[in-house]
């Protein structure tokens, strides 16, 4: 009885359309986080089973660039994703530059760089044939309005008339919060069509119990009310990372409000390209912390922030905690009466 063939292994596709090394600029979480979702979207398309592994600056050794040499086990496409490239040490961004030179049809790299990278390295990486990505972060209110309408579309729904302007005016313009509040939105909607009386409707009666609201609390120090704040957010749907994200957000401010003491109200809102409401009210809130103070509130947003994002068992735990956390770390009377 004659034997069966074995079959020959199915070499991977190449997509034509994917750069072999691309380095995408930006600060942007969210922006960054689409341009690596569009890289990986390219190679499962040509290998389903493509391999993906993400790199943190501090964690990359020899070793791994040796790895890029080294095609996937299973004969298949890998993509490795490296983080924060300028915090590199010069002999791993020498060999990461001579890989552009010289890439692997199997090994894809997408490095991550800040928009301060140094010039002069984007420039090497380019120069050997790395795909230069800068993802246009939305500044103009034409321009966040058509992020929101391409959030919408990117889970099948459409935004009629003034539908966008009303969900910038019930969230403000992160476009982490947008985005969120986009899927929240389609969660709850019967239909593939979102109105602005739909946002209306959803966002009536919930100014109190926002990521801001509970934020604004916080980071005055008035726990009790901060907590009242948090319950009432969680209960009524607001999204953990929307809470973590007005958290940083605030403490942001405040940090750069405080680097800026000594100038006017008027020209630190210029500077830091601030309305002035928000300048003058940050100005007031930045009395009662000092720089420690913030560091402190800063580093728990983000270990909640990761715990929210999977790493943590209970949110409303999680955001318990963080709360009391930053409370602490204002120095404002109110903390006092919490």
């Amino acid at each position: 009885m004659a034997t069966a063939p074995t079959p020959e292994p199915v070499e991977p596709r190449r997509p034509p359309a994917t750069a072999a090394v691309t380095v995408i600029v930006s600060d942007e979480e969210l922006l960054v986080a689409r341009a690596l979702e569009e890289i990986a979207r390219g190679l499962t398309a040509a290998d389903p089973e493509v391999e993906v592994a993400h790199l943190q600056a501090a964690d990359v050794t020899p070793a791994d660039v040796v790895d890029l040499r080294s095609p996937s086990l299973f004969g298949g496409l890998r993509l490795v994703v490296v983080h924060d490239v300028a915090a590199l040490p010069e002999p791993i961004l020498t060999a990461l530059t001579d890989y552009a030179r010289y890439p692997l049809a199997e090994v894809f790299l997408a490095v991550v760089a800040a928009p301060t990278t140094p010039r002069k390295l984007l420039d090497a990486l380019a120069k050997e044939g790395a795909d230069l990505v800068r993802p246009a972060r939305p500044s103009r209110p034409a321009e966040r309005r058509t992020f929101v309408h391409q959030e919408a579309r990117r889970h099948g729904v459409t935004l009629a008339g003034r539908a966008a302007d009303a969900l910038l005016e019930a969230v403000g313009t992160d476009l982490r919060e947008l985005a969120a509040a986009v899927e929240q939105l389609v969660e709850s909607a019967s239909s593939a069509r979102i109105d602005e009386e739909m946002i209306l409707r959803y966002y009536r009666g919930r100014a109190e119990t926002t990521g801001f609201a509970v934020a604004d609390a916080a980071l005055s120090g008035a726990a009790r009310q901060a907590l009242q704040l948090l319950r009432r957010a969680l209960d009524t749907g607001t999204a953990p990372l929307l809470i973590t994200s007005a958290l940083a957000s605030g403490l942001r401010d405040v940090a750069r409000v405080r680097v800026a003491a000594g100038l006017s109200a008027g020209e630190i809102a210029k500077r830091l390209q601030l309305p002035d409401w928000k300048v003058e009210r940050t100005l007031r809130r930045g009395r009662s912390w000092t720089d420690a103070g913030v560091a402190a509130a800063l580093r728990a947003v983000a270990a909640a922030d990761l715990d929210v994002k999977g790493a943590g068992a209970d949110d409303a735990y999680i955001l318990e905690r963080l709360v009391l956390a930053v409370t602490a770390a204002c120095v404002s009377p109110a903390a006092a009466r919490g």
